[in-house]
């Protein structure tokens, strides 16, 4: 039997999508020829976890380090973005937020014990923690060590093994049926553009979950998972959260913190590496104000940098990645009438929204004896859910003989507190801890304390967002092959969130360069853990249904 000698429908686009990928690599070779010789010049702009995973990926192999010089740029005085913490008086150290790394951060874990070699007394991390929530009745819930329990079907052991307080079993019994849902969101465009069209909220009582179901578990996860309450979170984003953090295997929820802060025990040792052994080039405080564009063919030809108060400084680029996240992409179109006028992703940008954070440290006169280190609350004020550490038990090295305690509270969502001064946001977080934690605070004042406002910090995966995230590839025209995209907002297949999105898009931005221009080598990224039989199953008799 002969086969057609036709391609099919499938290979004639594959086909054209690879003439499109060489055009493009020819038009921008034939503006520079010298650039088929030298290494290209890549800048990247933001030191986060997805900056850095684009400079990790870009100079990991000397085959790469001959293809590509890379030119890391951050803002800050320092290296990490909101992630990195930094030191302040008193050599006291400050972060927005204590950041948790779970079980699914594969790409990290594998990043710091097998390719940095951070172990024994170099480990950055605790071991995995148990948690707590509290609201102002008390005590609602505490979470195991889900790998230490008998493994069962998910989302069967997130359901039984946490004890919820005040939260009856018929409550907890109809969250079940949000397993059709769960089944349907494959974290697909498809998917997240149909589900992006509703809030989370609709999507729980459209499933039929509990009104007490959702007050009680639901809502708080989203206020500190995705940082604003059910009306106000798309239903998308809620279910790759709540999928990736809880649903997907039992033991994912498990979690580590880190013993310091995230620069001091991650990110320093990491940049050693990259620019003493490597070759990066590393611009700190540093600011792109605005981006030259190819007058013909519309491709970044060069960004404009600014370096305190000296004039602007021109640095010649072959290629971008944008590692910012949406209020500083938001900050580059307002400040760059180029990009303001010709590229219509950029502008796009401003239809996307953040979260304000708030986070606060509290330094007491005496030790307390904490349930848990890790902790979360919910109910104190609308809208608004937070966390609180012991840094004594957690931050064992700078904490751990302090003769007071020392408390880290994050508050998620706290627009309306960000306008109070610092007295009165000290006032109003010790006022938590004692509705939370009142047998063990006794007759312990704050002596010291500071309050670190970060505006417009977080992604806001709001209803209706998803059609303005980009991917890792530039889609207008003149940036095909020139610009990239890394963070956690941006639109990607991996499925992962946060901080290992974070990352896992630098890697991704870096491998698509690495292919676009066909130079360099990829750099290995790793799956999430495949899906449960039985999850794939109802996915597949769901498929099948639509078929009939």
């Amino acid at each position: 039997m002969f086969q057609s000698a036709l391609p099919t429908r499938r290979q004639s686009r594959h086909c054209k999508n690879l003439s499109r990928q060489r055009c493009l690599r020819t038009c921008i070779a034939s503006a520079d020829p010298e650039s088929r010789t030298r290494p290209l010049r890549v800048a990247i702009v933001g030191g986060g976890w997805a900056g850095l995973g684009a400079a990790h990926a870009l100079t990991s192999s000397p085959r790469n380090r001959e293809a590509f010089h890379v030119t890391l740029i951050e803002s800050r005085e320092s290296i990490g973005g909101l992630a990195a913490g930094w030191v302040q008086r008193e050599n006291r150290p400050v972060e927005v937020g204590v950041h948790g790394f779970w079980k699914p951060y594969v790409n990290i874990f594998d990043l710091v014990y097998r390719q940095l070699r951070l172990v024994g007394d170099a480990d950055p991390f605790t071991r995995f923690t148990r948690s707590a929530q509290y609201s102002p009745a008390g005590l609602e819930a505490e979470s195991p060590l889900f790998s230490e329990l008998p493994r069962l079907p998910s989302p069967l052991g997130t359901m039984i093994y946490p004890r919820f307080y005040r939260l009856p079993w018929m409550d907890r019994l109809s969250a079940f049926a949000l397993f059709d849902a769960v089944a349907d969101f494959d974290n697909s465009p498809e998917a997240w553009r149909k589900y992006d069209q509703m809030t989370a909220r609709e999507l729980f009582t459209r499933y039929g979950c509990s009104e007490r179901l959702i007050t009680n578990a639901f809502e708080p996860m989203l206020l500190v998972g995705l940082f604003a309450p059910s009306e106000l979170c798309s239903a998308s984003g809620a279910l790759g959260m709540l999928y990736y953090f809880i649903l997907a295997h039992q033991s994912d929820f498990d979690v580590k913190w880190v013993r310091g802060t995230t620069a001091e025990r991650v990110f320093e040792p990491w940049l050693q590496v990259m620019t003493q052994q490597r070759g990066l080039d590393l611009r700190l405080g540093t600011r792109v104000v605005d981006v030259d564009l190819h007058p013909t063919r519309g491709h970044v030809d060069a960004l404009m940098l600014q370096d305190g108060g000296n004039s602007p400084e021109r640095l010649p680029v072959d290629a971008v990645i944008f590692a910012v996240g949406i209020s500083g992409a938001q900050a580059l179109v307002r400040q760059s009438a180029a990009l303001a006028k010709h590229s219509s992703q950029f502008r796009r940008f401003m239809h996307l929204g953040s979260v304000d954070v708030l986070a606060v440290r509290l330094y007491y006169d005496r030790r307390m004896r904490l349930h848990r280190p890790s902790n979360a609350f919910f109910g104190f004020d609308a809208d608004i859910g937070g966390t609180f550490f012991d840094l004594n038990a957690l931050h064992d090295e700078s904490f751990g003989d302090a003769p007071g305690e020392v408390i880290e509270m994050d508050l998620y969502g706290a627009s309306s507190l960000l306008v109070w001064d610092n007295d009165s946001i000290v006032e109003h977080c010790d006022r938590i801890l004692r509705k939370c934690i009142a047998s063990a605070m006794n007759e312990a004042r704050v002596i010291d304390s500071t309050v670190v406002r970060a505006p417009r910090a977080v992604t806001h995966f709001r209803p209706g967002s998803y059609r303005h995230f980009p991917q890792v590839r530039a889609t207008d025209a003149g940036l095909q092959n020139n610009v990239y995209f890394a963070g956690d907002w941006i639109d990607t297949r991996h499925g992962s969130f946060s901080q290992e999105k974070a990352y896992v898009t630098g890697l991704e931005a870096a491998n698509a360069l690495i292919v676009d221009r066909a130079r360099g080598q990829p750099f290995p990224v790793l799956p999430v853990e495949p899906d449960e039989p039985h999850v794939v199953l109802a996915r597949r008799m769901r498929r099948l249904r639509e078929m009939l």
